[in-house]
């Protein structure tokens, strides 16, 4: 079935408002838009149309109530039949019903319902963070989380948020090998709607999640594509506007106000081969670098999650370094943060299932809060008698497993796995240690890894359930 609500069921009803009694409104606040706060936690909200008179008044509803201090007031002055209106400091919260009227008149000439100020969030990369989870028990929407979908309107969100068949960016559409890449419409883009059975994510649970926390209201501006490459994701590209997926990224975030709170970012996987992991890690930095500038962001936050599993054994060398390479990036810039979901369930052989994305939602929470620690991040890796002594720092209270803690592996110089450790186990004397107890002795240049391969058992997290990332160093 067509993406549908109640509340959605309600949008021609309040197109035909809008242009009711002598006022069209033409541009500016729409149907279930969010405003970006101000650090002074409220928001301007502008509209723009036509309308008969001199001065256009404007009012703000919540609940049925006008909002003290936003009852009729002057918004802006009708010349040649145009206006702009301004309401300013408008405060976190809503849904806002805002009126609209030309002044002298009693009644409401014009309306535009369900106006939220909270935080936006861009949500971008690839499939894990399109969303390709089951969607079976997905979550109920709210009336505080909304989605400028990627045919730019904004909508309440559900599952699945994002739409590539039918998006305004061209990149987006259909591929054919002997012809332009093709929108979908009509008949062909209800059929499709109707047999989808994945597009599950990350970014309605992250919001309901927020919004729990917060009660921050919560925009989401959809922009992955499953399968794509860091080449792919280009700041060089900008110019081709929405047939690059950074230029259709830089554009939505433009047309929701130019300022947003943050950016989602999951997406690596298709960069984890011999020949593009080299320069990886680079090109992400480069990456949010030029996001930053191009959005006039320059402390824009990234909240980024590291690869996890893939069920295929082939060459997992590649893989294991653009984890690395994650790792390595959270510090080199500013405002960024990396979790991950190495220890979630999959739908299928690569992709996060619906049911870990509540878990996920929750750690990247943790991050856009800031108020606490990222999760164990290691530090070093001794020896001591037979044991190595992993060590790590950003752990909110202890380390912690559920069941055998398993996960870790000794390897030589040349990155041969050695079959010397029997036992893993969190120190009894210190709980910010590991614990890896081995047989023999260990040669020159081994290495400690932590989720080695593509497919690997890992448990270890602290007592928030902030999960320990791949990594691999040193023995010293």
């Amino acid at each position: 079935m067509p993406r549908t609500t109640g509340l959605l069921t309600l949008l021609p009803l309040m197109a035909a408002a809008a242009s009711a009694q002598g006022i069209q409104v033409t541009a500016g606040a729409s149907p279930y838009q969010v405003f970006q706060r101000d650090a002074s936690n409220r928001a301007v909200l502008r509209v723009e149309g036509t309308a008969d008179g001199r001065v256009v008044e404007a009012r703000l509803i919540a609940k049925g109530l006008v909002i003290p201090g936003f009852d009729w007031k002057q918004a802006g002055t009708i010349q040649n039949r145009r206006f702009k209106a301004e309401i300013a400091s408008v405060p976190t919260g809503g849904p806002y019903r805002l009126e609209l009227r030309v002044a002298g008149s009693p009644a409401v000439a014009a309306v535009v319902d369900n106006l939220l100020v909270g935080d936006l969030w861009v949500m971008a990369g690839q499939s894990n963070m399109e969303g390709v989870g089951n969607l079976v028990d997905t979550p109920l929407p709210s009336a505080l989380v909304n989605s400028f979908d990627m045919t730019d309107v904004w909508v309440a969100a559900e599952d699945p948020l994002h739409r590539l068949v039918d998006a305004i960016d061209s990149f987006h559409w259909r591929r054919h090998p002997e012809k332009k890449n093709e929108r979908l419409t009509g008949e062909a883009l209800e059929k499709w709607i109707a047999n989808r059975k994945k597009g599950a994510g990350l970014g309605l649970p992250f919001a309901l999640e927020m919004v729990r926390r917060t009660g921050v209201p919560i925009g989401l501006v959809p922009c992955a594509h499953g399968g794509t490459s860091m080449d792919q994701w280009s700041p060089a590209l900008k110019d081709q506007g929405g047939a690059s997926l950074y230029g259709g990224m830089i554009r939505r975030v433009k047309a929701v106000g130019g300022r947003v709170a943050g950016v989602l970012w999951y997406q690596g996987e298709s960069d984890a081969s011999v020949k593009a992991q080299p320069m990886f890690k680079q090109k992400f930095v480069d990456f949010i670098n030029a996001t930053r500038a191009d959005t006039g962001l320059a402390n824009l936050p990234f909240y980024y999650i590291q690869i996890g599993r893939y069920i295929n054994l082939s060459n997992p060398e590649p893989w294991n370094a653009v984890q690395q390479a994650q790792l390595e990036v959270e510090t080199m810039l500013p405002n960024l943060g990396m979790t991950t979901c190495l220890d979630c369930d999959l739908d299928d052989g690569i992709h996060v299932g619906t049911d870990s994305f509540r878990l996920l939602a929750a750690r990247v929470a943790n991050l856009a809060e800031g108020k606490v620690k990222r999760g164990p991040r290691p530090v070093s890796a001794t020896v001591e008698g037979n044991s190595v002594l992993v060590k790590f720092n950003e752990i909110n209270g202890h380390l912690a497993h559920k069941g055998r803690l398993n996960g870790f592996t000794i390897h030589d110089a040349e990155g041969k796995m050695l079959e010397v450790v029997y036992r893993q186990r969190v120190s009894p004397k210190s709980t910010d240690t590991v614990e890896l107890l081995f047989g023999g002795k260990l040669p020159e240049g081994a290495r400690v890894f932590y989720g080695y391969g593509k497919a690997p058992y890992v448990n270890l997290e602290d007592t928030l359930r902030m999960s320990c990332p791949a990594f691999n160093m040193a023995i010293r």
